[in-house]
């Protein structure tokens, strides 16, 4: 059993919680997620280590309501605890396995939309750490959705806020800040790092190809068991089948086809959709496989 320590709403309907798990905590990267579960029958739920604490041995999540089992997680309070956490997974972030020397050199653009920005929060804070200063823009909706804003004011070389209905900071998509900062502000930026939902990634990757910014991006589709076996966050990079949970979560969002990925993603929620995906994604649909039967 893995004991909460902490659990705190948010906002309306995302959550934050402190977990002990100390095998995560001592093994945990930036970039990382993990895999909880509440009991015995429950589903497993993917979710992006937003922070972690190797000396008290406790990562810390957040979540977004978005069906039973995130609605169900919001029952559970301090001293409850989830009958597993599995991590950490996925590919450490590409940042923290370049030398720092090199990362100093370089110009760094964040831009978070929403829940992404609890994934962005540990990279930039591992960066700040490391005495490298990145320019992080965080976007909302609206200002009373804004998640980790004095988190990150306190890692971020520059932060800019913006809501899409101007409530709060820069009025605005964040597409609009990246080009007015590059553009109207003189900023250079070597590299960007989005995370966010998907149509948000897709538009971001498209202002930074017009801007010759290289950008990663780090997907977030719908997983399962997490090793690539259940065919769930199947994306296509570069004209090449990839599996997220694997060989990402990040990739270069230039090459990502986000439109078929949006598509897969809505089609993966209903019985007759996967069924179809699996049917005309034949060998390939279970990570190359084919025969694990990971989605049953």
């Amino acid at each position: 059993m893995f004991k909460i320590l902490k659990a705190e709403q948010l906002t309306s309907n995302i959550y934050l919680m402190v977990v002990e798990a100390k095998r995560v905590a001592k093994a945990c990267m930036p970039g990382q997620f993990l895999i909880v579960r509440m009991g015995e029958e429950g589903e497993r739920i993917p979710l992006t280590i937003c922070d972690y604490d190797r000396a008290n041995g406790t990562v810390t999540i957040v979540f977004q309501v978005v069906g039973a089992s995130t609605l169900e997680m919001t029952k559970l309070k301090a001293g409850d605890s989830f009958q597993d956490v599995v991590g950490p997974l996925g590919k450490p972030s590409e940042l923290v396995e370049e030398e720092k020397e090199a990362l100093q050199k370089k110009s760094i653009l964040f831009v978070a939309g929403g829940v992404g920005t609890a994934p962005v929060y540990p990279q930039v804070k591992w960066l700040h750490e490391n005495g490298i200063a990145a320019d992080v823009i965080v976007g909302a909706k609206s200002k009373d959705i804004l998640i980790l804003e004095k988190e990150m004011e306190a890692v971020a070389g520059n932060l800019y806020v913006t809501t899409d209905d101007g409530s709060y900071g820069r009025s605005g998509m964040v597409t609009q800040t990246i080009k007015d900062l590059v553009e109207n502000e003189g900023k250079h930026y070597d590299i960007c790092i989005a995370i966010g939902p998907m149509i948000m990634m897709k538009f971001v990757c498209k202002q930074t190809k017009e801007l010759n910014i290289p950008t990663i991006v780090s997907l977030n589709p719908i997983m399962v068991d997490g090793t690539g076996m259940c065919g769930a966050c199947r994306v296509t990079v570069g004209g090449e089948v990839k599996f997220a949970c694997v060989d990402g979560p990040e990739f270069d969002g230039h090459l990502v086809d986000f439109d078929q990925a949006m598509k897969r993603q809505q089609m993966y929620k209903t019985a007759e959709g996967k069924a179809y995906l699996a049917a005309q994604e034949g060998d390939t649909h279970h990570g190359g496989c084919g025969n694990c039967g990971g989605d049953k």
